[in-house]
This record gives C-alpha cells, structure tokens and sequence, in this order.
C-alpha cells in the first residue's frame, strides 16, 4: 500500500464556503441513520464504556465503509476488495446490511429493536436485484469484519498493577475499583502495527521542578473549592466529562451535516474516525499499564512521599470531576480526542472547522478550529483535577500519532 496521504480533490478547495455553523444541513442517510442507531445501542442501551463502546463503533464503521466502498470502488478497501458489487447495487442496502450485522453481533438482546431499525431502512429502498445485491454486499462486510474481530482480545482478564509506593497507581475515591476494561491494552489494534507503537516519554520525575509546578496546578485549579478556576473552565470541564465518545458523536453528525457529506463520503469518515479512536484509546491503555502512575488525587493526599520539597499535601483534597478507576498517564480522552483532531483534519484538509454542542447537561461550547477544541480539552483534565498536564500532552501526542501513521497508509484513493 503505498504512504500517500489522503486527499479530498475539489472538496478542499470547496471547503471555505461550508465552514459556517449556520450552513443548511444535509439530509440524513443511510449511515447517519445507522451511526445513530449504533450510538444509542451502545451508549444508552448497552451502557457500554469508551473502552467497549469506541473499538464497537470502530466494527460497526469499518464494516459499513468496507460494504459502500466495495460498490463505490473509489478507494482501498479494509476487508473487502473495492468493487465486490457493481456500481447499480444499493449502497444504502449494503450500508444497512453492514451495521446491522455487526450490532446484532455485538448485541444479540437487542435483536427486536435492530431488527426493527433493519426493516425500516430496507422498507425505504425499492424492492429488486440492486437491493438484493446490496444486502448481500453488507452481509459478507459484516460477516468480514465479526471473523476478523473474533479472539481480538476484547474482554480478558488483564487488571492493572497496584502499587502503594510514591508515583505508583491505586484505586482512588469514590469507588476505590480497578478498571474492569482494562483488557483493552490486549485487543488487538485494527489499523496500527502493535498497541506499544507509541510508546509516550512518561510521566515526570517526581522530584522535578516541572513535576512541582504541574503538581500545584491541578492542586489549585482543578480542586473541587478551587477560588483559581474560572467559570468558563468550570462550564468547559463539566462539558468535556460527559462521555467523550458520545460527545465526538454528536459533533460529527453536525459536522457530516454541515459539510453536505455524500453516503459515500460519510462511510469513510465514520470509519476513519472510529477505527482510528480505538487504535488511540488502545495504545493509550497499553501505556497506562506501562507506566501505572498515581492520579492527582493520590499524588496531593500523599505528597508528603513524593521527595519532593516543593510539594505539599493536602489530605482532604478532592477534584472536581469523580476520578476514573485507571492510571493518570497518558489520558485517554486527550488519545481519543488526539486521534480525532488529527483524523479531522487530514479528512477536511483545513483546521478552520467550526461547530457548536450543548451536551446533555446543558453545557454549550463553540469552536472555530478543531485544534482549539483539543486545546480546550487539554486544560479541562487539569480543570477537572484529573490529570497532570504532562499526561495530558502526551496522551494527546499518542493519538495523533497514530491518526498519522493511519492517515498516510489507510482509505486512499485507488
């Protein structure tokens, strides 16, 4: 496969007159339905967690994207050869025949409603060979991507290492619990060579000066009392905790909307961002076990052990935000949201994407660029007193890294 990196021909040199927020949006298709379908499957149904909810999506794209691809034929498939089908057969049968498939698969006590969903898309695609060809087109991409998938390593038993010395991870308030998804640091990835490909600096010295700066900056502004933080990084905190996957959801249905994308252009940007997120949060994990570094909250309690004469504790010191039942470094929602920045721009050719959200507790934010929403994010872990800033910037390098490395040998043109 050769190393060029993807382009978008005229729709880059389109794209300035589609950046607004207020563009018209776009009708829903096949895969926005289907990605709706999957997200309220998994997020609300299921309850699944980033770790399971992020490489099931990642399933769920790169099948829908194999089954439009094999038909479109514009670009290198995942797991089906392009042009399988022929250029009259329905994307939108093989799109929904693709999902359905993978989330029955995944989600077998939700048949009736999938099941349901699955008749409705058919219901609206005219009876004939294209349909039927189509459907068969998205069968054989989602019978492609559940073998490929199979034994992947989702589910095992790996929990990480408990430590009680300085520096050393532990479960923390308010649940004390050891990750119960920490397995996903041995699923294999589906894009990147190896989970350890990677590898971040680590966390800093303990008895560093910039360990002691980061220290006191999350002590500070990231305290549940904190009198440092403002009210916008309080809004911007509380926002960027609620599920990070759903969260990115939500914005790229607006942005798929606000950018006027085809069946076939959302097939590919669905599967780019997803099966690139869960190469991120996987290398991420794998990381996390590496390095098993305590979290703030553990780091302030017990500063008094870190050899560190510019460090204070503080026994009583709680964060904003509940505490994760994982290691500090690196962060998963900055290898999410890294992966995902990087993966957007190179999708749109630009930085300048602008979008508005509100999540479901009713925080909004607005943003001009895709960079100035993974900075945002950067300093809202800290906001939050989750994470060092060190475990934050890398996390981040970790997940566009690997959207790099997928984004000069993944879903080119042919």
């Amino acid at each position: 496969m050769t190393t060029r990196r993807i382009r978008r021909g005229g729709f880059v040199a389109a794209l300035a007159a589609l950046l607004a927020v207020t563009a018209a949006p776009a009708q829903a298709d096949t895969v926005t339905d289907w990605n709706q379908n999957a997200a309220r499957a998994l997020f609300v149904t299921a309850a699944q967690p980033p770790q399971a909810s992020v490489p099931h999506l990642a399933m769920v794209h790169g099948a829908v994207y194999d089954a439009v691809n094999a038909i479109d034929g514009g670009h290198e498939g995942y797991l089906l050869s392009p042009r399988i089908g022929t250029r009259s057969d329905s994307k939108e049968a093989a799109a929904a025949a693709a999902a359905h498939g993978v989330l029955l698969h995944l989600l077998p006590a939700q048949q009736q409603l999938l099941d349901s969903q699955y008749a409705a898309s058919l219901a609206t695609i005219p009876d004939g060979s294209p349909k039927a060809r189509g459907v068969a087109v998205g069968e054989a991409a989602a019978k492609a991507m559940i073998v490929a998938r199979t034994d992947d390593g989702r589910f095992g038993s790996f929990r990480f290492a408990v430590g009680l010395g300085p520096g050393e991870w532990r479960p923390v308030l308010p649940a004390f619990v050891n990750d119960p998804n920490a397995w996903l640091k041995d699923v294999e990835p589906f894009l990147i060579r190896s989970s350890s490909q990677f590898r971040s600096k680590g966390p800093l010295p303990l008895d560093s000066r910039r360990y002691a700066r980061e220290f006191e900056e999350v002590k500070s502004v990231g305290s549940a009392t904190s009198t440092t933080r403002s009210e916008d990084q309080t809004r911007a905190a509380r926002y960027w905790a609620e599920n990070p996957p759903a969260t990115w959801n939500r914005i790229f249905q607006t942005l798929s909307a606000q950018q006027g994308l085809s069946l076939v252009d959302n097939a590919r940007f669905f599967a780019m961002l997803y099966m690139t997120a869960a190469d991120g949060l996987i290398s991420v994990w794998d990381d996390k076990a590496h390095w098993s570094f305590w979290r703030p909250i553990t780091a302030i309690r017990e500063a008094d052990t870190d050899g560190n004469q510019r460090t204070e504790p503080d026994t009583g010191w709680l964060p904003l935000i509940a505490t994760p039942p994982y290691p500090d470094h690196p962060s998963a929602h900055l290898g999410l949201s890294g992966s995902i920045g990087k993966t957007l721009r190179g999708f749109f050719g630009t930085d300048k994407v602008a979008w508005t959200d509100t999540n479901n507790g009713g925080f909004t934010r607005s943003f001009t660029r895709i960079s100035q929403a993974v900075e945002e994010i950067v300093g809202a872990r800290i906001w939050a007193g989750l994470h060092f800033r060190t475990a934050d910037e890398q996390g981040e390098r970790i997940g566009s890294q690997v959207a790099r490395y997928v984004g000069d040998r993944y879903f080119e043109p042919r």
